[in-house]
Order: C-alpha cells, then structure tokens, then sequence
C-alpha cells in the first residue's frame, strides 16, 4: 500500500542538514518471521520463559521487504537501518548459505534502487542456536566464531553500504547474559542489572575484532556500533553513586567505541539514580505500553552524554521512539525528542544521522503488544498502513536530499 499524498507539515520541530541520515530502523528477527535457526525461536518454544507469544512470521518481511523499502522512500526517508540475520546465513556451524547472503544482498541493492542508504547491522541480539548450545558469547573461540561470519557477510556489504553497525546494543546482550545466569535474583525494582562482565569483555573483544575485518573488507565502510543509553540522571548526593552504576552498564561500551568510524545512540527514557541505586519512576508519570516513562528529552541528554564519554567520536541516534496506540503521543513524543536534538546540534555536537524505531510495528522480544511502528502491520493479513507520525517524520527528510552525495 502506497502512502497517500500529505503536505508538508508547516513547522519542523527539527531540520535535517545536506546529507544527513534520516531514516527508520529494524532488526531482522523482529520484523522477518520463521527464524527458525536462532536462539531465540528456541526460546520463544521453551518452557519457563518470560516470552508472552512466538514470533511466528512476525511482519513477514523477509518475503515483503520491498514493499516496506517502497512505503519508507515514499515517506520521504533517505536512509533505512536493518540487521542481516547470522542464524539465516550460517546456520549449521561453518556452513554459510550462498541464498541467504544473496538475499541480503537484494535487499541492499533494493534500498539503494529506491533512494534508500542502506545501514546494516550484523548483529542485533539474536545468534544462531548453535552458537547459544556451545556457550554463547563467553565460550571458547566465541569471538573468532563471529569474526568470521562477519567476513562472510563480504557479499553483502563489501560494496554499496556505507555503514555497518557491528553489534546493536552490546549492554543490553551484556544484561540478557547475567539475567540468563542469575534469573530473576539478577532483577531488581528499577534500572538495568548488573551486566555479566565475561559476556561485556566478549563483546568489546568482538566488536574491535569485526571492525578489522569489515575494514579490510572495504576501507570506505564507517564503522561503529549502537549503545543503549539509560541517561542516568543523579538526585541530590547520589553522583558518585551514578557514575559508578553507569560505567558497567553503559559507558565501557561507548570507551570502546572510540577507535570506530561513528557511535550509535539508542534513547527512549530516562534512570534517576538516587545514593541507594536507581529509583522507580513517579507512580503519576505518564508510561508508554513497555512500561517506560514519557520523556522525550532523553535523546538530547543521550546525545550529550556520548559526546562527553566518546570525546570525538561522531554520533548517529540509530534508534528513538516510543510504543505507544495512540500515534498522537508518537508525534508529540517525537517532536520533543527531535529539539533536544537540535539544541545539542547548535551547541557543536556532531551528530550525522536519525534513524527512529521503528519503521513497523513488530515483535518486541516476546510480545505484539508494544507498538513501535511508523507503519502499521495487519497480523493476519500484513497488510502495511502508514501512520500519521510516519508521513510527519517522513516529510522531514526531503530536506535531507538537498546537498546528498
């Protein structure tokens, strides 16, 4: 389904410069169905788990992937972020599929044929199962295991993609790896748990590691990887306290990054943080449907935050957005969002590109229920229905055309 025609809207919480990323992201599992090899359809069939509901066929992507490409250039959207699937392209240890690489390589091809930068990510969250039942990340030999399905992804971004994140959210893989460990003792009443150090020394050994090799692939790939930023924010007395409770759960990740090309922001709420931990969010605060606070400024302080740890290091916001049914409060929530942006822009933060989360609505790691969409999905028929949110952010990034190499 073809977006209708929408004018422009007449003010513009945000102004994309010439060049500027301005897109929407994905991730494979999320929105491709029937991941039958990954470890986490394992888990979506196991007993005992947290998961509500399986993915299933999810937004059946996989098969309709040029439809969405074809709403998101229509929309106006210059770039599109979307993760390649590892369980997919190996799915037996050391057996690589020629298909699978070939149809991901289509799909970079089929952005670029629509006017769409291709990002893609290599990693984001899922790994073959394989992987996970010989120990997952802190097994022996994991590391050289990922390094070398990130040389078999040549075919795919060797030529044509401009940049490659390595590993979505390696704090958040870190937190999974100590909340598989510890269960539910790992869980507390608010923030994040304390992530498994292995599993974090792992995945920044990994991340350099892939980094090498994408580089000696193609020197012109920027390469970098995508952080979730809690934004901690200290109550009276409690500043030491944060800054010791954010160094294991965010900014070791973002040190790592400071010898790459570029370093992804991921902001959606913020973390109080008082002289005992993280304090719960006021009871009469406004929530999204995953429970988060309503806070659009997070971005810009997120933003803030990764210039003053990455010192240096060039920003790309590879996700912000909100789940919510009522678009409305996606517009507003948006438009918030988007001035922080702004103002940290204005005060000579360099920030390259946008990219909102997410492009659909789709299956957020256990449930249907989140919605995250700019574009509506049908679960029976999957048919696509663009929001009015995604026409409103769409429309921005026809200025980002002017001046685009």
């Amino acid at each position: 389904m073809s977006p209708s025609p929408s004018s422009e809207p007449s003010e513009h919480p945000f102004s994309p410069p010439p060049g500027f990323l301005w897109g929407a992201s994905t991730a494979a599992h999320q929105i491709e169905g029937q991941n039958t090899n990954s470890d986490w359809w394992h888990k979506e069939h196991a007993e005992g788990t947290h998961v509500q509901e399986p993915s299933a066929d999810a937004a059946d992507s996989y098969h309709r992937w040029p439809e969405d490409m074809d709403l998101l250039a229509e929309l106006g959207f210059t770039d599109y972020r979307f993760s390649i699937e590892w369980a997919r392209i190996e799915p037996a240890q050391g057996e690589f599929s020629r298909a699978q690489l070939a149809h991901y390589r289509r799909m970079v091809e089929g952005a670029l044929a629509r006017g769409l930068r291709p990002m893609v990510t290599l990693h984001h969250f899922t790994v073959p199962q394989w992987f996970a039942e010989r120990g997952g990340w802190t097994a022996h030999g994991a590391v050289d295991l990922f390094a070398r399905y990130v040389e078999a992804t040549a075919p795919v971004i060797a030529a044509d993609v401009a940049h490659v994140c390595t590993i979505n959210e390696p704090n958040m893989v870190a937190v999974m790896g100590a909340v598989e460990q510890l269960g539910v003792d790992a869980l507390g009443p608010a923030g994040l748990p304390l992530p498994d150090k292995d599993t974090s020394v792992a995945l920044i050994e990994a991340h350099g590691l892939a980094r090498e090799v994408i580089r000696s692939l193609s020197p012109a790939v920027k390469v970098g990887w995508s952080v979730a930023n809690q934004v901690y924010q200290a109550l009276p007395g409690a500043e030491r306290t944060t800054a010791d409770y954010s160094w294991p759960r965010e900014d070791v990740f973002l040190e790592a990054s400071r010898d790459d090309d570029w370093v992804g922001v991921q902001s959606y709420t913020r973390t109080q943080v008082g002289p005992d931990g993280p304090v719960p969010a006021p009871d009469d605060a406004e929530r999204t449907l995953s429970g988060w606070e309503y806070y659009p400024p997070a971005l810009g302080e997120a933003v803030r935050h990764t210039a003053r740890v990455a010192t240096g290091v060039p920003i790309i916001v590879t996700e912000n957005g909100i789940s919510t049914a009522d678009d409305s409060r996606r517009v507003d929530y948006t438009a918030g969002a988007l001035t922080g942006l702004a103002e940290a822009m204005a005060d000579g933060i360099d920030v390259r590109g946008y990219f909102h989360w997410s492009a659909l609505d789709n299956y957020e790691w256990g449930s249907y229920r989140p919605t995250f969409g700019l574009i509506a999905v049908d679960p029976v028929t999957f048919a696509r229905t663009p929001k009015e949110s995604g026409r409103w952010l769409g429309a921005m990034g026809r200025r980002a055309r002017i001046g685009r190499t």
